[in-house]
C-alpha cells in the first residue's frame, strides 16, 4: 500500500511539473500585464500593402530586419477573408469580414499563417490580430445562420454600425449567442494559430461587459497582449492591456501645426492619470493605418516635427507604436481598398528606429506602465516651446529635451539638469548640467540623454 501511495505520489507530481507555467491573469480583480509586454514596441503590419505579393510568405522575409530593428509586438491587420458583398474597392475594407475562423486567401492559407507565427517566435517576437467583433460583411454565412445576432432599423432590416460603413452589417451583442460564438472564435486562433493577441477594432461600440468576460477565458489558455481601439477607462480592467491615446496623438498635430504649444501636454497626461488607472499602458503613435489612408502620413500632418513626435512617442509614458513603411520615411497615403505596395527603398530610418526600439528595451525608467519607474518635468524658460522631462527607475535614468516649435531656442533650466554621467543617444554632444548655462536648440531638435 505504502509503494502505491508513493507511486501515486510521484505521478502526481510529475504532472504538476509538466503543466503549462503561466503568469497570473489578475491581482485584486484587475489585469496584469503579461512580462514580456513591460518594454515591449509594437509594429503594425499591413499585410496587403508590405510586399507586391502581399502575402504571409512574403511579409515573413522581413522578419529578421524587424527583429534587428527591436520589434517585440507585431500587429497584423485582419487576417479573415474579406466580403463580396456591397465592397468598397477592388479589394474590399481589411474590416469586413467574412469568415471568423478563416484566413484571408489573398494572403495564403492558416499553414502559412502558422509559419509566420512560429518563426516570429523563434526570433523572440509576440504575433496579436486584428480582431472585427462590431460587424461582419453583407456575406457572411452568420446572417443566414443567425440574423437575429445582428442590428436591425424599425422595419426589421439590418442595419451597418455606421451609416458610411456601407459594406459591413452591424452586430448585437444583447444577444448571449453571439457572444459565445464570438468568445470561442478569439479562443480558436490562440489555441489554431498560436498567436499572442489582439488589437480590438472599435471596441467601445461593443458593451465592455462583453470583452470582460471574453479576455479572461482567452488568458485562460496563455498570456495575452490586448489593444482596443478605444480610449476609455473601463476598457482597463480585466480586458485590455492598452487602449489608443488618441488626446495626445491630436494635440501632437495641433502643437506641430502651429495651433497649440508645448506646455498643452502637461494638462493632457495629468488628465490621464486622473481617468486612468495607474498600469494601464496608454498607445502612443505619430500615424497608423487609419490615419495614413484618411488623413496623410505623418509628414503631411506633422512636418519637419514627424520624426521629434516619433521620439516623443517613445521616450514619455505609454507603448510605442510604428506603422508600416515608417522606418523608410513613408509618406504617401496608402490606399485602403485596393492593392498600394510601400516603396521601401533603402529604410532611411531604420537605424532611427532601431536606436528608440532598443532604448526603450534596455532602459528600466523607459518601461510600459506603473512599473516603478518615475516621471518628472525638467522645468525651463522656453516651456511654450520646449518640452523637457526625466523618467527613472532604479538605476536608469532618460533625460529627454524637445524643442517642439518652428523656431530655434535659447532655454535655461530653472533647476539646472540633474547631476550624474549623462551620456547622449543620438549625438555626441556633451550635456552641460549648470542652471545657468542655456542649451541651443534648433527648430524641432531633439535631445535624449540616458544615465545608469
Amino acid at each position: 500500500m505504502k509503494r502505491t501511495l508513493i507511486f501515486i505520489a510521484a505521478i502526481l507530481f510529475v504532472m504538476s511539473a509538466c503543466k503549462p507555467k503561466t503568469e497570473p491573469v489578475t491581482q485584486g480583480g484587475k489585469l496584469v500585464h503579461a512580462e514580456w509586454t513591460r518594454n515591449a514596441t509594437i509594429y503594425e503590419v499591413n499585410v496587403r500593402q508590405y510586399t507586391p505579393e502581399g502575402t504571409f510568405k512574403a511579409f515573413q522575409q522581413h522578419l529578421p530586419r524587424l527583429k534587428k530593428m527591436g520589434v517585440d509586438i507585431l500587429w497584423l491587420m485582419p487576417v479573415n477573408p474579406i466580403g463580396i458583398k456591397n465592397r468598397k474597392g477592388s479589394l474590399g475594407s481589411y474590416y469586413s469580414v467574412k469568415d471568423y475562423l478563416a484566413v484571408n486567401p489573398e494572403y495564403g492559407n492558416m499553414d502559412d499563417l502558422k509559419a509566420l507565427v512560429k518563426k516570429a517566435h523563434e526570433l523572440g517576437m509576440y504575433v496579436i490580430i486584428d480582431w472585427v467583433a462590431n460587424h461582419t460583411s453583407w456575406d457572411n454565412a452568420l446572417i443566414t445562420q443567425h440574423p437575429e445576432w445582428y442590428k436591425k432599423d424599425a422595419k426589421g432590416n439590418i442595419i451597418a454600425p455606421v451609416p458610411d460603413w456601407t459594406d459591413a452589417a452591424g452586430l448585437d451583442y444583447s444577444k448571449e449567442g453571439l457572444r459565445k460564438y464570438m468568445t470561442d472564435a478569439l479562443c480558436f486562433w490562440v489555441k489554431e494559430a498560436d498567436i499572442d493577441g489582439f488589437r480590438c477594432d472599435v471596441a467601445g461600440m461593443l458593451p465592455v461587459s462583453f470583452w470582460n468576460h471574453a479576455m479572461p477565458e482567452v488568458r485562460k489558455i496563455k498570456p495575452i497582449f490586448t489593444l482596443a481601439e478605444w480610449e476609455t477607462p473601463e476598457m482597463h480592467d480585466t480586458a485590455f492591456d492598452a487602449t489608443y491615446s488618441w488626446d495626445l496623438y491630436k494635440l501632437g498635430n495641433e502643437i506641430a501645426q502651429g495651433k497649440k504649444t508645448a506646455d498643452k501636454i502637461d494638462s493632457n497626461y495629468a488628465a490621464e492619470m486622473t481617468k486612468y488607472p495607474a498600469d494601464a499602458y496608454r498607445m502612443r503613435f505619430t500615424t497608423n493605418h487609419d490615419e495614413n489612408s484618411w488623413n496623410g502620413s505623418e509628414y503631411e500632418r506633422q512636418g519637419p516635427a514627424a520624426m521629434t513626435f516619433a521620439v516623443f512617442s517613445f521616450t514619455f509614458p505609454g507603448i510605442p507604436l510604428i506603422y508600416t513603411g515608417q522606418e523608410s520615411a513613408m509618406s504617401k497615403r496608402l490606399r485602403f481598398f485596393d492593392k498600394d505596395t510601400v516603396k521601401w527603398g533603402t529604410y532611411p530610418l531604420q537605424a532611427f528606429y532601431t536606436t528608440l526600439c532598443n532604448l526603450k528595451k534596455t532602459n528600466k525608467a523607459l518601461q510600459n506602465g506603473n512599473s516603478g519607474s518615475t516621471f518628472s518635468k525638467i522645468r525651463n524658460d522656453q516651456e511654450q516651446a520646449v518640452y523637457s522631462f526625466m523618467r527613472e527607475k532604479d538605476n536608469y535614468k532618460i533625460l529627454v529635451i524637445l524643442n517642439l516649435s518652428p523656431n530655434p531656442c535659447s532655454v535655461k533650466f530653472q533647476d539646472g539638469i540633474p547631476g550624474g554621467k549623462w551620456e547622449p543617444v543620438f549625438t555626441k554632444e556633451k550635456l552641460i548640467t549648470g542652471k545657468d548655462k542655456p542649451m541651443q536648440l534648433k527648430p524641432w531638435e531633439y535631445k535624449v540623454f540616458e544615465a545608469r
